[in-house]
């Protein structure tokens, strides 16, 4: 299916259907080729109609692959979120955090017409589809209902960015294209509208199984997770929550092979090719490992010991590494590990982060320079820099930063390389070899093997999750992991919310044990753990938030969920939780000891209304009106 989905749509087929979508109110396209079938032939063949069906599919992949040209589009959403950050190299690539956003933002206009695209593709095969003459009419119904599900999902994120947009479910002209923008109660009626009949349909399958040929399309699962989150959207928490209970009779199952074992690596695995046909994934994104046909979080996430040679484009968030419990369950405190911490400034702080060996260096040498000489370099670099020295422990330093994260929730060190940990990469020239986050660093093509990024004066965390190992991916952008959208703990977590919002807070507790018990961590409630009794409504309200957090991050739901909750604006523009002292409240791209790199810069406050309409399609629809707040 995978390579159904990526590769065998029909070009004349596509071709054919392109017409269609030049118009409809967005400039999806500039020319139709004429050398190609008519729309109506199209719909006069089975397999022609198949392939058109396949290239809304299709549509879902360029939403997630690299294209800078622009902006935003194949930026990964959670880089919007208060998860991660863009390399100052990249930075450019999202208006969002530059204070650059306006309504002529190419970036902006690209993503209205990716989404617009998904839907006026799906608009034509819905409309058109019963047409076809050599199809028996439960396949027609299964299309159908796919392409209702597709739509459905693009206007899910057209109305969560846009906050109402206008609703076309029949394909128009584009003189005639002149709807105003609906409310976004009644986009949420029809994303529910659609689903709601994807779900009653016969002819499509509760769930796929692994190795299926038709492993990729919708199912109901997905219908009624994607349900579920509307609901949620219009805080209609009883309704989500029977949606989000049903997914759980279709077959779901948290990947779990060590049943919640402690020290287990079930949640790193995970991400793994191999598992990614596993009973917990409900809908993604299929990637092959061709040129163009891969997953690129495998090197975008990466670094230069990744794929050859990745890049490191997307870094978690000092604040978020932060938000990771410590193995009791208690709140993680960096005064607990590195003593006077919080009365320090960013650059004293350095002192915690620095190998070992920089007064007392070892015999040897790094590269052609002995390692004396060199050590004694680095240690006056970092007097220079401001780093407390007297803090410094030259046999035991690197030993006391790792324990700053090696006796946290076992998802961090899973989920991100930290400090003097180790990662097995794949480096042009050395081969697969075990590197290791060290600063300063020295060298990555030899001894010591430290991990080389495209920032090595700076030290940021850096993925774990998503980034290929060994030889797994030795040429860019060809990783075949699927790009997850829906995982079963998703599902397990909006439960507990829903539950939660309800009032049933001791019900909502199971839910999220299940989802802690995988990784192998302390459970809520545990008696032996004070930490984790649950207090109140409001007390379990912010730990299943801390569950999203840490089990999702960097997977493309948390910027949706922080719109959500509307938690979003001040968590990326006024966050300081790394210890910013003598800054402003205002959060950024910052190394591992908080120091900023970069400051998150806001268009102002109507960024919580929603994103501008793009100027062109004001120009082209006189009926539209702009998102409160922004000017043409």
């Amino acid at each position: 299916m995978k390579r159904f989905l990526r590769l065998s749509i029909s070009l004349i087929a596509i071709l054919a259907i392109l017409p269609l979508f030049s118009n409809c109110g967005s400039d999806l396209l500039d020319k139709a080729p004429t050398y190609m079938y008519s729309g109506e032939n199209v719909w006069k063949s089975a397999t022609l109609a198949r392939s058109a069906v396949t290239g809304v599919y299709n549509t879902l992949y360029p939403k997630f692959t690299q294209n800078y040209t622009g902006g935003i589009q194949g930026v990964p959403l959670d880089a919007y979120s208060s998860v991660m950050d863009i390399d100052m190299n990249w930075r450019g690539s999202c208006p969002v955090i530059t204070g650059s956003m306006t309504p002529s933002t190419e970036g902006i206009s690209t993503m209205y017409k990716l989404y617009y695209t998904i839907v006026y593709r799906a608009n034509d095969a819905i409309n058109n589809i019963d047409k076809v003459p050599d199809m028996d009419e439960a396949e027609k119904s299964g299309l159908k209902s796919e392409c209702k599900f597709l739509r459905a999902w693009a206007y899910t994120y057209l109305n969560i960015i846009w906050k109402g947009v206008p609703i076309y479910t029949e394909n128009v002209p584009i003189s005639e294209a002149t709807k105003p923008r609906s409310s976004e109660a009644e986009v949420w009626d029809q994303v529910i509208s659609d689903l709601t009949d994807v779900i009653n349909d016969t002819n499509i399958p509760d769930k796929i199984a692994a190795g299926n040929s038709e492993y990729g399309r919708v199912t109901r699962g997905a219908a009624l997770c994607y349900r579920g989150q509307a609901y949620q959207f219009i805080d209609d928490y009883a309704k989500a929550l029977s949606d989000f209970e049903r997914v759980g009779t279709l077959g779901y199952d948290l990947y779990s092979p060590s049943k919640g074992k402690k020290g287990n690596d079930d949640f790193f695995k995970l991400f793994k090719p191999s598992n990614e046909q596993c009973d917990e994934m409900i809908f993604s994104v299929q990637c092959i490992q061709m040129s163009g046909q891969g997953n690129p979080r495998g090197i975008n996430y990466g670094n230069r010991c990744t794929g050859g040679s990745a890049w490191n484009n997307y870094l978690p968030n000092p604040a978020y590494v932060e938000r990771f419990e410590n193995e009791d369950g208690s709140k993680f405190n960096w005064d607990d590990y590195c003593p006077g911490w919080s009365s320090m400034t960013p650059k004293q702080r350095v002192v915690f982060f620095l190998r070992d060996g920089l007064v007392n260096a070892t015999n040897g040498t790094y590269g052609n320079t002995p390692a004396t000489s060199f050590n004694e370099k680095r240690y006056q670099n970092m007097v220079a820099y401001g780093a407390d020295m007297s803090k410094y422990l030259d046999k035991g330093n690197e030993a006391r930063i790792r324990a700053a994260y090696e006796h946290r929730d076992p998802r961090l060190m899973q989920e991100i390389i930290t400090p003097y940990s180790t990662y097995y990469g794949y480096e042009s020239g050395v081969g697969s070899h075990i590197w290791t986050l060290r600063w300063p660093y020295i060298l990555d093509a030899g001894a010591p093997y430290d991990v080389r990024t495209d920032t090595n004066s700076k030290v940021y965390y850096l993925w774990r999750k998503y980034v290929t190992e060994g030889d797994e991916c030795t040429t860019r952008w060809v990783y075949p992991e699927d790009i997850i959208l829906w995982r079963y703990a998703e599902v397990l977590l909006r439960r507990a919310e829903c539950l939660n919002e309800l009032g049933r807070t001791d019900e909502a507790i199971t839910y999220v044990n299940m989802v802690r018990k995988r990784c192998g961590h302390v459970l809520l409630n545990d008696p032996d753990y004070p930490a984790t009794a649950v207090k109140v409504q409001d007390d379990m309200r912010e730990r299943i938030r801390y569950e999203f957090y840490v089990e999702l991050g960097g997977e493309d739901s948390m910027y949706f969920n922080e719109l959500r909750w509307g938690t979003w604006y001040d968590l990326k523009f006024h966050d300081h939780s790394s210890g910013q002292i003598g800054e402003m409240n205002t959060n950024g791209l910052m190394q591992v000891w908080g120091e900023t790199t970069y400051r998150h810069q806001s268009v102002g406050e109507q960024l919580k209304n929603g994103w501008p309409i793009p100027a062109k399609e004001m120009e082209m629809n006189s009926n539209l009106t702009q998102t409160s707040g922004w000017s043409n």
